[in-house]
């Protein structure tokens, strides 16, 4: 966007405060998930840190695979385990609270986790344990659609401000080409799972739903991250200090 000074030159118009306060909180939430281009970092090591080492995976992967193999094992018994599953995100929770760590991705799988029982014990029915999730990839992947399509992409946002630039790479040509696709891309992973979990949910095959979940979460997310990477970094290049 562009506009016209006393002189007649065209000047970039000043960007929503909106997107200034947006693009800030983006870019701080990708530096504490490890992920800054102008640090000298191996991809391997960035993809690590951002899905948070081993305690990450397995606060990721273990509640969900807790309740999958306790109800495919006994599908009369939900209640058993829904409570497992909400138990083991509990566990993670205490841990990082009495190690003193921050305990905000435990607490977000156990906030998580418990509504997502909350719902399943209400309706009777173990499919249900999945419908928070659906929830958060059709929002997720609705707002880097839409942000992509309209020319302020959330991962331009993000990279933006981490790079020190704020929203100057609207008005790079390349920069905005490669932020629309990645934008694209990370849309298109949310919308898959959709896509793939949705007609197994309607089916009510908690056992297939919950095996898909697993494999299109972590698996999908550090690949996703690593190309996301590895095109900041080749935008920015190397950066001293």
């Amino acid at each position: 966007m562009t506009g016209q000074d006393d002189r007649g030159d065209e000047t970039p118009l000043e960007p929503p405060r909106a997107s200034d306060a947006l693009g800030a909180a983006l870019g701080d939430a990708a530096r504490r998930m490890g992920l800054d281009p102008a640090e000298e970092r191996s991809t391997g090591h960035v993809v690590w840190k951002a899905m948070g080492g081993w305690r990450g995976v397995l606060e990721s992967v273990l509640p969900s695979l807790a309740f999958v193999v306790l109800f495919t094992l006994r599908p009369d018994a939900l209640a058993l385990a829904l409570g497992v599953s909400v138990g083991v995100a509990a566990v993670f929770t205490v841990v990082r609270l009495v190690q003193k760590s921050p305990p905000s991705a435990a607490l977000g799988g156990l906030v998580a986790a418990a509504a997502a029982a909350a719902l399943a014990l209400w309706t009777g029915r173990g499919e249900d344990n999945f419908v928070p999730g659906f929830l958060t990839n059709g929002l997720y992947g609705t707002a880097l659609l839409v942000s992509a399509l309209v020319g302020w992409s959330l991962i331009g946002l993000a990279a933006g401000f981490l790079m020190g630039e704020g929203t100057a790479w609207r008005a790079d040509r390349r920069k905005r080409r490669v932020f629309f696709w990645l934008g694209i891309a990370w849309a298109a992973l949310f919308f898959a799972r959709l896509a793939v979990q949705l007609p197994l949910y309607f089916a009510g095959d908690v056992t297939a739903l919950g095996t898909l979940k697993i494999i299109m979460g972590l698996p999908l997310f550090a690949p996703m991250v690593a190309v996301t990477w590895l095109a900041v970094r080749a935008l920015y290049g190397r950066r001293d200090g």
